[in-house]
């Protein structure tokens, strides 16, 4: 994917701003909820339409969120790795409308393509203080809600929820975990990101 290309056509801020932002304003007011979002079977498009669409894609989709925004008068939208967005809502927003809006723009989602006719948003939640207290658990949070989603059926919004925490050697192999962070440094990604790839092409193998 030409991540520049994309970057540029989009022209709003990218992960390093939003860590730093929203860690300042976890030092001013630690009201702010944080929406991660998704694009469902994005790999599909890749692979099925090339990077070019892929592309394409991308920049409509953030663009899309962007003007959503605008429109409603709330939140900041970053792209934060791959096919991820997050949005920043910082100020006297509750977390359920934030729930409301979220449904909303994943109802009107605009983008088509031929690569992927089931293109869609699946998006997570999670606000502070209740879900956690820096931008490290809120993220964690939202992302692991979206992710809940995802595992029930994509295209839905879910709200952050108490979790038990489980180690990744409880899952994978010592050697496993070294070629993932070597990876993981390789292509500038998250592990986590990585993880929900290899995650989607396993439920996509077994059209699940």
């Amino acid at each position: 994917m030409k991540t520049n290309a994309v970057n540029d056509a989009l022209r709003f801020p990218l992960n390093t701003d939003f860590d730093q932002e929203a860690a300042e304003l976890l030092q001013e007011d630690n009201n702010i909820i944080l929406a991660a979002i998704d694009l469902d079977r994005f790999m599909l498009v890749n692979d099925r339409g090339g990077h070019e669409e892929g592309d394409r894609v991308l920049i409509e989709s953030g663009l899309y969120i962007k003007s959503f925004c605008d429109r409603i008068g709330h939140g900041k939208v970053f792209r934060y790795s791959g096919d991820e967005f997050v949005i920043l809502f910082s100020g006297a927003e509750e977390k359920e409308d934030v729930f409301l809006w979220m449904d909303q723009l994943r109802r009107e989602y605009p983008v088509k393509t031929d690569a992927n006719p089931e293109l869609s948003l699946t998006i997570g939640i999670a606000a502070c203080p209740e879900d956690g207290a820096t931008v490290v658990e809120l993220l964690r949070k939202s992302e692991g809600a979206m992710f809940r989603a995802k595992m029930a059926g994509r295209s839905r919004v879910m709200l952050a929820r108490e979790e038990k925490m489980v180690t990744k050697t409880s899952h994978y192999t010592e050697q496993q975990l070294k070629r993932l962070t070597k990876l993981s440094k390789k292509e500038n990604m998250g592990e986590a990101i990585l993880l929900r790839e290899a995650l989607d092409m396993l439920l996509n193998k077994y059209d699940v």
